[in-house]
């Protein structure tokens, strides 16, 4: 997921929302956790009634499907952001013997491969595609890399409205087959003793990358085009809503048991501007998504996204992944007892003590309390993490108990 280093009924004019906030925050007091830094550590959740009654766990299902569901689970399910990546030496071998992350991650065998080695080595809840989210572009005929040391370049920026009309929708079957190909295959080497995870970019951050060609710091071009011309950015942003919906879709059929969608740089904007740049295509997408997958769960994130928690909830997502800026107690709170939670240690804890990284995890369960909890970090895994880090954290995850 290099480029995150990195509803339905909107039609084509897409209006401001005007969200209400009211009923979004109700108390989840913490769950109190042993001091023990040894598995299994127990949970006491001292939430009162704020959460759904729990109900009866399906044993057939992952523990992060139950979870999210609002299901009794004896422990958060856990699995991290860039869990397969350049931390793991495993991974470095790959990259020595093939080079481009392109072919990485468009070679179905490698793409299995990967996406294996930290379930091999971790066991984790989820199982996440390696893939791209600049993957689909390609197929709409925006002809893009991935270089070392640089970072996604769309060869053919998009500014204009005759650039937008050259982009195609976005068919997954005929431009992607891999994707689909590797999502059957993990489904079956996993065999749900976790959840495979699919992805997909929003709208507004891929919009993002095609007009500013690459990542940006000040996001002055799609800025510009935004309040200059909004036309032609809305009928960009229709053009990747409509591709993305059949991408999770697609996804799902192939195996995929919940889809993570990246909105990168949605946090780029201001409040009203996510109105209306981002938050009805994103609604437009879940929407969508349900009326063929009512039971997928939809998880969202977007970093940085401190000033926009109750903005997201109102996508309809089944799950907020918040980063580390937010804490976790008052996250719970804004978003509202209907939404599940992801995350939210911050990654950097991974370069720290086993004690402390034992510490911060304890912290951040015990304040989201149990249950519709997926335990994660607030953004991917760092390069550089020493990989008996990663290793502790998901020992110490794995042996906490409620």
């Amino acid at each position: 997921m290099s480029a995150i280093v990195c509803g339905g009924g909107l039609g084509g004019a897409v209006s401001s929302v005007s969200p209400s906030f009211s009923a979004l925050s109700p108390s989840f007091p913490p769950t109190r956790i042993s001091a023990s830094p040894k598995p299994p550590c127990v949970v006491r959740c001292a939430v009162q009634g704020t959460v759904a009654e729990p109900k009866a766990v399906s044993a057939t299902e992952p523990l992060l499907l139950n979870a999210v569901r609002g299901l009794d689970v004896e422990r958060p399910p856990v699995w991290l952001m860039r869990q397969a990546g350049r931390y793991m030496k495993s991974y470095q071998l790959i990259c020595e013997k093939h080079p481009s992350f392109r072919e990485r991650s468009e070679n179905v065998d490698l793409v299995v491969e990967i996406s294996l080695q930290p379930w091999k080595v971790f066991k984790p809840d989820g199982v996440i595609l390696f893939s791209d989210i600049l993957t689909p572009l390609s197929g709409m005929n925006i002809p893009f890399d991935i270089v070392k040391g640089k970072g996604p370049v769309i060869f053919n920026p998009l500014r204009t409205s005759a650039d937008v009309d050259l982009v195609r929708e976005f068919v997954p079957d005929e431009s992607v087959p891999y994707v689909g190909e590797a999502l059957t295959i993990l489904r079956k080497e996993v065999d749900n003793q976790a959840a495979v995870l699919g992805f997909v970019g929003a709208p507004f951050t891929l919009a993002s990358y095609v007009v500013e060609g690459g990542s940006s710091k000040h996001f002055s071009k799609i800025k510009r085009l935004a309040f200059s011309q909004p036309k032609v950015l809305h009928a960009l942003l229709q053009k990747f809503t409509t591709s993305m919906a059949k991408y999770i879709q697609y996804q799902a059929d192939n195996g995929a048991q919940a889809v993570q969608i990246f909105d990168s740089w949605a946090t780029e904007l201001s409040p009203v501007d996510f109105e209306e740049f981002s938050l009805p295509y994103l609604k437009q997408i879940v929407d969508t998504v349900k009326q063929t997958h009512p039971t997928l769960p939809l998880i969202l994130y977007a970093s940085g996204s401190g000033g926009l928690l109750e903005r997201l909830a109102l996508t309809g997502v089944d799950v907020v992944s918040l980063d580390w800026t937010v804490d976790m107690a008052e996250g719970r709170r804004r978003l509202g007892e209907d939404v599940a939670v992801q995350g939210n240690v911050d990654p950097g804890v991974l370069f720290g003590s086993k004690e402390f990284i034992t510490n911060r995890i304890n912290d951040v369960v015990r304040k989201a309390g149990k249950g519709k909890h997926i335990l994660n970090l607030g953004h991917g895994i760092v390069v550089g993490t020493p990989e008996e880090n990663v290793a502790h954290f998901f020992e110490v995850a794995k042996g906490l108990r409620y």
